[in-house]
């Protein structure tokens, strides 16, 4: 009788809990980390936001040898020609950057590129809690994060929050 009681407490605690808020602001970790530009300066996270400082950023973390990565460019490319106003942020997940500078001419990527050099488990890539690219995020024009994990192109919140 003991162990039904405490699964049945468990459970009820289990299913009352809820999730926390997902963020609107970067960590200071993120916004520390540092990327690498298609030029091949290092750029920390938070001067890639000060630049467009104002402007709705579309960011996609992204791989092009990620097949859900390409599968939702199509999509992508539509919402750039929608949302023209709006700045789009590629962040890299190749393996290397040779990878990722061919990855954007071969997919014909549009838009600022970064290497995300820390990688998945990195500052950047522990707050998004990175399990699975594509990752589709966006930053209003206060700065304020106002779509943070969206993993499909068609996600309706992402031109929700354009």
């Amino acid at each position: 009788m003991k162990t039904y009681t405490f699964l049945l407490v468990s459970l009820m605690g289990f299913l009352s809990c809820k999730s926390a808020p997902d963020p609107t602001q970067f960590s200071e970790a993120a916004l520390n980390d540092t990327f690498i530009s298609l030029d091949g300066s290092s750029v920390p996270f938070k001067d890639i936001l000060k630049k467009h400082q104002g402007e709705t950023l579309f960011i996609e973390v992204w791989a092009s040898w990620c097949g859900d990565c390409l599968k939702g460019m199509p999509t992508v490319k539509e919402i750039q020609s929608q949302y023209p106003d709006v700045t789009y942020v590629f962040l890299s997940l190749d393996r290397n950057q040779e990878a990722w500078k061919k990855g954007i001419k071969k997919y014909q990527v549009n838009g600022e590129h970064y290497f995300m050099q820390s990688g998945w488990k990195g500052p950047f890539g522990a707050f998004l809690d990175l399990d699975w690219i594509p990752r589709y995020i966006v930053v209003d024009k206060s700065g304020t994060i106002s779509l943070y994990n969206a993993e499909k192109a068609t996600d309706n919140r992402i031109t929700q929050n354009l």
